[in-house]
């Protein structure tokens, strides 16, 4: 059985040779296979003091477009080298666990192909901020790739360290991000080659990040941890605590006598002022009213955690495991070209949960689901849009409109009759009239919203203008408000 060679990984140090441990220096001095990620490095100088022969992979990055194919060439050609029975001693800058892509690939390879693989430590860039920025790590710290930094990322309470910042572009990209949370004067710092004999530190605002014009591959941006609540308050966490804290036996004593009955027609009038704003356009209400809705289901959720039930972090995760699930042609690997497919896949989820639950399906009506608490209208709606999916539906409008005439005709003979007559008669309308709309598309709450606001509009012209003439309505004919009616239309 043909042996495989053995591959060593060497951190040399995040800048001067001096920095290089003793241990990785005589393991460079008795290898025969020596090749380098990168010769831009202080360490090249004293191997060829030395005479010690090595190779750099630097070849390789010109010619990839994208550092994910260099990172993988770089794999292939170093495991090459194992499997054809050479020792391999592979340097990169740095510390190997620090922000290598290529010593993740190697060791996930070599597990994979039994290749002997060992790894010995540098000092990382890390270790040169912490002493020459003044940081404690115990303070708490994130590190990110500049490539993958995202707004959620922000924690402004840590130490936040952002490295790959090659060049004004990569800068721009993170600048804009941190301006999602901190204003634009907000400093942050920015450092270049620490451990180099030219290595330089900046502190500028956040806004002129992107105008420095000498990042590099030794580059990183240093956001300082910071204590000033006001920079929490676009965050999910500080909305948690500060319900936590309204709830607490320190808290709101109004919010503590809270219970999931007393506010339950608080979410029905939030999400109908959310309507509003959206109705009206307003983008600044509909912020706000959205903000109202979400206080409601964290208060609902702080209440269930309270008794140990769930939390709003449950509430979040079975949230985002029904919208992965359902649809699998975003997440797995069904198709869905058109609304219609996604839809039907949308269904065939919910169909398959419905399996789960150990309920047989002969057994289920098909109406199982609908909030009884619904507005007419809506629960109208519903229901003939489930009954409609088993064909249980008009097939051609004119059937639908012909049975709107019908009820129609049932209403006029139950209007000399009793109320209750004329209640079912009336509902019986209605409800053909929604068939009408759904027939149509037509969101009828919405289409009667429209109206109302219509009627609205109208009628108080018809106010201002016999205020302006000095007439009152309780002095003015039907016939001259409907003179102003028909004014109130052309307007």
């Amino acid at each position: 059985m043909r042996a495989y060679g053995k591959i060593t990984v060497v951190g040399l140090g995040s800048g001067h040779v001096e920095q290089m441990t003793l241990g990785v220096w005589r393991r460079i001095k008795h290898a025969n296979h020596i090749y380098l990620r990168t010769a831009e490095h202080p360490i090249v100088t004293v191997l060829d003091e030395e005479q010690i022969r090595y190779e750099s992979f630097d070849e390789v990055y010109r010619s990839h477009v994208d550092f994910a194919s260099v990172y993988e060439s770089i794999t292939e050609m170093l495991i090459a080298e194992a499997v054809a029975g050479k020792d391999v001693l592979y340097g990169v800058p740095g510390h190997p666990a620090v922000a290598e892509q290529t010593v993740r690939l190697l060791r996930r390879r070599c597990r994979s192909q039994a290749i002997v693989y060992e790894e010995f430590g540098g000092e990382s860039f890390l270790d040169q901020a912490y002493t020459k920025l003044g940081i404690d790590p115990i303070d708490g710290f994130q590190l990110y790739d500049a490539s993958s930094f995202r707004r959620e990322h922000i924690q402004p309470d840590v130490h936040t360290f952002i490295t790959q910042v090659y060049d004004m572009i990569t800068a721009s990209d993170v600048k804009l991000t941190l301006m999602d949370v901190y204003p634009d004067e907000h400093v942050v710092t920015v450092a270049h080659r620490l451990g180099f004999a030219d290595e330089r530190i900046k502190q500028v605002p956040l806004y002129e990040l992107d105008r420095l014009n000498d990042y590099g591959n030794w580059s990183f941006i240093w956001i300082p941890r910071s204590t000033d609540d006001s920079l929490k308050r676009r965050s999910f966490s500080r909305l948690h605590d500060i319900v936590h804290r309204l709830r607490s036996p320190d808290g709101c004593p109004w919010d503590r006598e809270q219970t999931h009955q007393s506010i339950r027609k608080n979410l029905i009038e939030e999400m109908y002022e959310v309507l509003e704003a959206i109705d009206h356009d307003d983008h600044e209400a509909l912020c706000e009213e959205l903000g109202d809705v979400l206080l409601q289901v964290m208060l609902h959720s702080q209440m269930e955690a309270e008794m140990g039930t769930f939390t709003v972090y449950d509430v979040i995760q079975t949230l985002n495991d029904k919208l992965i699930r359902r649809h699998p042609h975003v997440f797995g690997d069904e198709k869905a070209n058109s609304s219609s497919e996604a839809l039907a896949n949308w269904e065939k989820m919910k169909e398959e949960e419905q399996k789960r639950t150990g309920e047989p399906l002969q057994q289920r009506s098909i109406l199982t689901g609908i909030p009884k608490d619904l507005p007419a209208l809506m629960r109208a709606w519903e229901l003939q849009k489930r009954t409609a999916k088993v064909g249980f539906d008009w097939p051609h409008i004119d059937d639908v409109l012909a049975k709107v005439e019908e009820e129609l005709a049932e209403f006029r003979e139950a209007l000399g009759e009793s109320d209750a007559r004329c209640e079912e008669e009336l509902g019986d309308l209605i409800f053909s009239v929604v068939n009408v709309a759904r027939k149509q598309k037509i969101d009828p709450d919405y289409a009667l919203s429209r109206t109302n606001k219509k009627f609205q509009n109208r009628f108080t012209y018809i106010e201002d203008t016999l205020r302006t003439i000095g007439k009152s309505l309780s002095k003015t004919s039907l016939q001259e408000m409907d003179q102003y009616w028909e004014e109130a239309k052309k307007v």
